[in-house]
């Protein structure tokens, strides 16, 4: 079974930009197509950007299009999100896992934005 674990997030200012990573331990992480989501406080989780087994971005929420880059590297069973050009309405949990949620839900990583 895959463990997913979240690193990256922080206290950045409007603007700013960060880079998260998600690390799968176990094997069979590469076989999936892999997504990264987010929970702000009091909505629900939502799709921010998907990855295919091999490449980058093939699907990126509207609300951060130009602004958000999802990719992967394999060998080290990690995917990225780049983010830049951060806004308020950023701020929430980011998790990672696949495009079905196959593998349990990791801690997520706390990324706040501020004015």
């Amino acid at each position: 079974q895959v463990q997913l674990v979240e690193s990256g997030g922080g206290l950045v200012q409007y603007g700013g930009s960060l880079r998260l990573s998600c690390v799968g331990s176990g094997s069979g992480f590469s076989d999936y197509a892999m997504a990264w989501y987010r929970r702000a406080p009091g909505k629900q989780r939502e799709l921010v950007a998907t990855s295919p087994v091999r490449g980058h971005t093939t699907f990126i929420q509207d609300s951060v299009k130009g602004r958000f880059t999802m990719s992967r590297d394999n060998a080290k069973n990690t995917v990225y999100l780049q983010m830049n050009g951060l806004k308020l309405e950023d701020t929430a949990v980011y998790y990672c896992n696949t495009i079905t949620g196959r593998f349990p839900w990791g801690q997520g990583t706390q990324v706040t934005v501020s004015s």
